[in-house]
């Protein structure tokens, strides 16, 4: 008797630990599903690379500006596709829009002679960001709406969760 109630018991057990395992298992898979821990680590990616753009272009290097551009344009065009992640089409769009705002400052900055495209105006409102610095100026506005965007993006994958403000450094003062 003593030893049904222990094969009993083991079996719950190891049944109970296989339940929970396979389920850390679902939980923590990213391979191309649509689930919601796959679209919370996107936000938690786009948060890292939204703060790491602010931080070089705000800091006036152009090469790092540039590099994080080209790492953050095909993140967006994952999200402007919505094949990979459980996401709004409002957010698909803006995604759309912010790739192209990427891809427009990269060219831009390879090329700082060529001319800039006319973009379509995006559905979110535009803060007031300060300029970027010397030789970022000629993709200022550009970058700030690209940084607006990406914003609107994260308030979309987190679904109602605050979205961290940008780490804009403080505007110097002009000296006399």
């Amino acid at each position: 008797m003593k030893g049904n109630i222990a094969r009993t018991i083991a079996a719950v057990a190891a049944g109970s630990l296989l339940a929970v395992a396979s389920a850390g298992a679902a939980t923590a898979s990213t391979d191309g599903g649509k689930g919601s821990s796959n679209t919370q680590a996107l936000a938690a990616q786009v948060l890292q690379m939204r703060d790491g753009l602010t931080k070089v272009a705000y800091g006036g290097d152009v090469a790092k500006t540039r590099a994080d551009l080209d790492k953050l344009s095909p993140v967006l065009g994952d999200i402007a596709a919505g094949k990979r992640y459980q996401i709004q089409t409002e957010t698909q769009k803006l995604g759309d829009l912010a790739k192209g705002r990427s891809d427009e400052s990269s060219r831009l900055l390879a090329d700082p002679t060529a001319k800039a495209r006319q973009l379509p105006p995006l559905p979110v409102p535009i803060p007031s960001l300060p300029d970027l610095p010397g030789p970022l100026k000629i993709v200022s506005d550009l970058v700030k709406a690209l940084l607006t965007a990406v914003t609107g993006i994260l308030a979309g994958l987190l679904g109602g969760l605050p979205v961290p403000p940008l780490p804009v450094p403080p505007v110097p003062l002009p000296t006399p």
